[in-house]
């Protein structure tokens, strides 16, 4: 009976520290995703929704509120899963409690029969008078030592006793901690869902002051796509430059003018970078990513579909872009009508910071990881400072949110 007791606790013990620890690692990486989203809505309010900012367009207003109802979507969700996580870790902490509850019980009824046993055979006279009624020397030692063997299964019971009124304080313990965890979140929730429908409804408003005018609208579309169809083919026309000067200078004969031909110090230096990817710096010390690479629909009207080149920083005014890596700069981009710009070549990897309204740097200046490249234009219409961000290599363009880290 003492063997199957103490086997099936180390089984009931390992199972739930395992299945404690699994739930606990789950559980923190939630909470560090819902912290990371909670963060990024209190910098989408900062540098989105100052009350400078509500200045701007409605085109503006449009596209900060639905980066704020996505984030605030995956807040939600992930506060849900929490919730259901510390659902699971609630029933499964009720289910030990009863388990421990019912083994508690059959043990204690066990000692109480084993202690009323040794209450009636307790005198030292009724031991002795069993050892000496022994018919040999033998059964005289096999008799001392099942006395003993008893004494101390009593003992061990009392241990065993001990541990799980020990272990049912503690599961009840962590059951009112999870309980109060639970409330926190779903009240959290509640309110993260309230603020949601508040700003649904203000993009429905905002929804009906463009639909009032949809050839401003329309024109406004416009002129972002052509804006950043100027900056894309400025942007790429420069890599081609820079392949072939950088080609002509190492004295290949290639004309091939899509590919760097590297020297061994630019292939040092395009090995380290790729061996980074997804550890890269960001381009700014601070701020948020307020568009993404890749196609996506229009706020609007979904069936519109824009092109991003590259990844929208939005960041503090008066921020400065930094060089995500060490690297060279073999273009500086002045767009007519526009800002300014810097490009600079990692190897065969050119990362383009562009919309800065000063320059700290020139054409040859060799720059070292995080060094200051210059100023972030902000807006005065609207209060907005960001930087367009893009990445290249060779002249194949790149997902800079899959080689910056958290982009």
């Amino acid at each position: 009976m003492l063997f199957k007791f103490k086997y099936g606790f180390f089984l009931f013990m390992l199972f739930t520290t395992v299945f404690a620890l699994a739930q606990t690692s789950e559980q923190k990486a939630l909470e560090e995703k819902r912290e990371q989203l909670q963060s990024e809505i209190r910098n989408i309010n900062r540098l989105l929704f100052a009350e400078k900012k509500e200045k701007g367009n409605v085109l503006d207003q449009m596209e900060a509120l639905d980066k704020k109802i996505t984030v605030r979507q995956q807040l939600i969700r992930v506060t849900n899963q929490q919730s259901n996580l510390l659902n699971r870790q609630i029933n499964t902490n009720i289910r030990n409690i009863g388990k421990l509850k019912t083994e508690l019980q059959e043990v204690k009824d066990e000692y109480a029969k084993m202690i009323q046993k040794s209450y009636q055979n307790k005198s030292k006279q009724n031991r002795l008078m069993f050892l000496l009624s022994s018919e040999s020397f033998f059964q005289a030692f096999k008799r001392l030592q099942y006395m003993k063997q008893y004494t101390d299964y009593r003992k061990e019971q009392g241990a065993q006793i001990l541990t799980k009124t020990e272990e049912l304080s503690r599961l009840n313990s962590d059951l009112n901690e999870e309980r109060k965890v639970k409330e926190v979140l779903l009240a959290q929730n509640k309110k993260a869902k309230d603020q949601l429908f508040g700003e649904i409804q203000t993009q429905k408003a905002l929804l009906g002051t463009i639909r009032k005018n949809e050839s401003k609208y329309a024109s406004a579309i416009d002129a972002k796509k052509k804006e950043a169809r100027k900056i894309d083919q400025q942007i790429e026309k420069l890599i081609r430059s820079a392949i072939a000067a950088s080609n002509k200078k190492t004295g290949s004969t290639t004309k091939n003018s899509s590919k760097f031909v590297l020297t061994p110090e630019a292939t040092v230096i395009a090995n380290n970078f790729s061996a980074n990817k997804g550890k890269l710096i960001w381009p700014v010390e601070k701020g948020i990513k307020s568009q993404g690479f890749g196609v996506y629909a229009d706020p609007v009207y979904p069936g519109i579909k824009h092109q991003s080149n590259g990844v929208i920083i939005a960041t503090d005014e008066g921020s400065k872009a930094r060089a995500i890596f060490e690297g060279e700069v073999i273009a500086i981009l002045a767009v007519p009508g526009g800002n300014k710009g810097v490009q600079i070549k990692h190897g065969n990897f050119i990362s383009t910071y562009y919309n800065l309204s000063e320059l700290y740097v020139k054409k040859g200046d060799k720059v070292s990881s995080k060094e200051e490249l210059g100023v972030v234009y902000t807006n005065k219409n609207n209060g907005q400072t960001r930087l367009k961000f893009y990445l290249y290599q060779d002249t194949s363009r790149l997902n800079p949110e899959e080689w910056v880290y958290r982009l």
